[in-house]
């Protein structure tokens, strides 16, 4: 899902790296806000907080895409 596909108020998925433990990396719920400094642009809301939305930024329509991707990068139920 590219960020130029978000409106603010959908809800999306997002592969999260816990900043404190590198190693440790779950799938979190997103909520698409209007940035809150240019409302012209669009952020994540996440564990009470905004996180900019780049080109870059993975985000998912559904937990199931996002499991889907997070078991392909983590190689998750491979065998």
């Amino acid at each position: 899902m590219e960020k130029k596909d978000v409106q603010p108020g959908d809800e999306v998925y997002v592969i999260y790296r816990n900043p404190h433990t590198p190693n440790v990396a779950n799938i979190q719920q997103a909520e698409v806000v209007p940035h809150p400094k240019n409302g012209e642009d669009v952020a994540l809301f996440l564990h009470e907080s905004y996180h900019l939305l780049s080109e870059d930024d993975a985000i998912f329509p559904s937990y199931d895409e996002a499991e889907q991707m997070y078991n392909s990068i983590f190689d998750y139920n491979q065998k």
